[in-house]
């Protein structure tokens, strides 16, 4: 074994014990896969260090600059096989080839007994998936340049459905192609809010066995649907993302910055300010939405700082006013901050809109702090009502009505 060979073994070991360890658990099966399969082969554009490092590896990006694909982060890795729960002999479908691992991975789940159809809709990405596979030696995973929203009839009924690429609905050829006792993984978006959530059928509906937290990029092609985004302010300071083409004033939306913000503090700390599944409370409000903050319009103080430091959080918008929470430092270490919600507002209703978001946080903490949501799809116009009433959140979709339900917490088992 050559010098380069035993160092990629050696970052591969070390990315299965971080995994371990920030996971907490990793199944024998992907773990197996994982040691096995080379991950730079499939991102040879990056160093050994990056290729087996925490984060994941953008590859292509569009003539804007827009990342269109992208080698996942390990854990979102091993993560979405984990849900899949994929065995010897199964026939896997992959939506979003990207770079070839996961189809690598997949393979050596399936053995030989098994089969891998992995779908493309990029000429550019599929071509490099191709050549990392042939690379690796698993010539033998089909490869499809096309739109994965139509699946693979030739190929089909497939036991595993895996989608790689952030989903606005299910497409009814998935549903059409997913064998009986099949199960269906994907990055799906409601309200802007992603989750990776693995379907079971469940008699007409599909209904999630576990629900995690993740990002992804979008689905290119015929099922893709784009979010709208808009600036505000000289920076711009604010940028809204708002999902399933809600209406907005951009006229009024303009003037919302040009008077000073109200800020409304909710009582509620929490390491981070994060609390699981807060997004989805949250949700339910009107004009609900994702708002990103300039830093550097946070550092001149024209705007509070977001709850994310990262620049995200989520926000509200109505007519010619927004809002978004805020946070500020309440105790706890450097490590592990402890920070108090609150929400700023800006506009003629910026208070108002504060308020709202305040509100529910707060009632999140004494109604629903430790819940567990679970998603339903059902074709659209078959939701039923006693399921409708129930949910914390209806969605409705193309070709879907997704239901968010949500119970109390149960022991952890996973799926």
């Amino acid at each position: 074994m050559d010098e380069s060979n035993k160092e990629a073994e050696a970052l591969r070991a070390e990315m299965l014990d971080r995994l371990r360890r920030i996971q907490g658990h990793l199944a024998e099966d992907v773990a197996g896969a994982m040691s096995v399969v080379p991950r730079h082969v499939f991102v040879p554009q990056v160093s050994l260090e990056r290729a087996y490092g925490a984060g994941p590896v953008v590859t292509h990006r569009d003539e804007q600059g827009v990342a269109i694909s992208s080698a996942s982060a390990a854990g979102t890795v091993a993560g979405m096989l984990e849900q899949a729960q994929v065995r010897p002999g199964h026939r896997v479908l992959e939506i979003g080839s990207g770079t070839g691992y996961n189809a690598a991975l997949l393979a050596h789940l399936v053995g030989p007994s098994g089969a891998v159809t992995t779908i493309e809709y990029d000429t550019r990405v599929a071509d490099a998936a191709r050549h990392a596979l042939s690379a690796y030696g698993a010539e033998h995973v089909n490869v499809i340049t096309g739109d994965g929203t139509l699946g693979s009839v030739e190929d089909a009924p497939f036991d595993r459905i895996l989608v790689t690429a952030g989903a606005w609905d299910i497409p009814s050829a998935w549903r059409d192609q997913l064998a009986p006792g099949g199960r269906l993984v994907l990055p799906l978006r409601l309200r802007g809010l992603t989750r990776v959530a693995a379907f079971e059928r469940d008699g007409q509906a599909l209904r999630s066995l576990s629900v995690a937290e993740d990002g992804f990029i979008p689905m290119q092609g015929i099922g893709a649907v784009a979010e709208q985004n808009v600036s505000i302010g000289p920076g711009p300071d604010l940028t809204l993302r708002v999902d399933d083409g809600q209406p907005m004033d951009y006229a009024a939306l303009a003037q919302a910055l040009d008077r000073a913000p109200s800020i409304v503090w909710t009582g509620v700390s929490a390491p981070w300010a994060w609390t699981e599944n807060l997004d989805f409370w949250l949700a339910t409000l009107p004009g609900f939405c994702r708002i990103f903050v300039d830093q550097d319009a946070v550092a001149a103080g024209r705007v509070p700082r977001p709850k994310d430091s990262w620049g995200g959080s989520w926000g509200v918008f109505s007519g010619g006013s927004v809002a978004y929470l805020t946070a500020r430092r309440t105790g706890g270490s450097d490590d592990m901050p402890m920070l108090e919600a609150g929400a700023c507002g800006f506009g003629p209703d910026g208070t108002k809109l504060a308020r709202a978001l305040a509100d529910r946080v707060t009632s999140w903490k004494r109604e629903a702090d430790g819940i567990e949501i679970t998603i339903e799809a059902w074709p659209k116009g078959d939701l039923p009502a006693d399921h409708e009433a129930g949910a914390l959140l209806v969605v409705d979709k193309a070709e879907n009505t997704f239901a968010v339900q949500i119970s109390e917490r149960t022991a952890s088992v996973k799926a």
